[in-house]
């Protein structure tokens, strides 16, 4: 449409495969066969949805987090320090199992939450509390795993690295962290 115009692609630190553009709209005309919806909704159209986005972005999270694991599991076996596979290691050992623990904890409430969902019961509240364990969780398992990575978990050749950089959006969109709280606070009368 005349008005329309796309900015370049703005760079990211993760999520690379997902372009991200400034769209700058100067006198765009729409005409009504392309109105989507009923003129001045447009906002409650976009917020119409956003308990069951933010259970999206937690699934996408908890999977993340589980896959991090996994990673980190067979690269622990494989990789050696002074001779010694680094799996052997008490502090290995002890760091992938606090892990593996928060991802079947992140795993349960997010179960429930589906569940929920699926009977058309996840509140707002809900979907906040979902999104800000599981998205809180990827930041803290994918960390702890680019650690025993070592150096190499540094190096955007490795999975991890990428895992890394993609998780730290998760807990910004569909409202940060902070506003999670937010609403859950409003949830208990605060």
């Amino acid at each position: 449409m005349p008005g329309l115009r796309r900015g370049g692609q703005l760079p990211k630190l993760g999520l690379h495969g997902q372009d991200l553009a400034e769209l700058s709209f100067t006198d765009v005309r729409v005409p009504a066969r392309n109105l989507l919806g009923e003129p001045g909704r447009g906002y409650e159209y976009l917020t119409g949805n956003l308990a069951q986005e933010r259970l999206s972005i937690a699934v996408n999270s908890q999977s993340a987090a589980a896959q991090a694991v996994r990673t980190t599991v067979g690269y622990v076996r494989s990789r050696k320090a002074f001779g010694t596979p680094v799996a052997s290691f008490q502090n290995t050992k002890f760091e992938l199992a606090a892990c593996a623990a928060d991802v079947e904890a992140g795993q349960a409430l997010l179960d429930a939450a589906l569940l929920a969902h699926d009977r058309g019961e996840l509140t707002g509240a809900d979907a906040a509390k979902v999104k800000l364990f599981c998205t809180e969780l990827q930041g803290r398992v994918v960390d702890r795993c680019l650690q025993l990575h070592g150096g190499y978990g540094y190096m955007t050749e490795y999975p991890i690295a990428r895992a890394f950089a993609d998780a730290r959006a998760s807990r910004i969109y569909a409202g940060t962290s902070e506003v999670m709280k937010v609403i859950i606070a409003r949830s208990l009368g605060l």
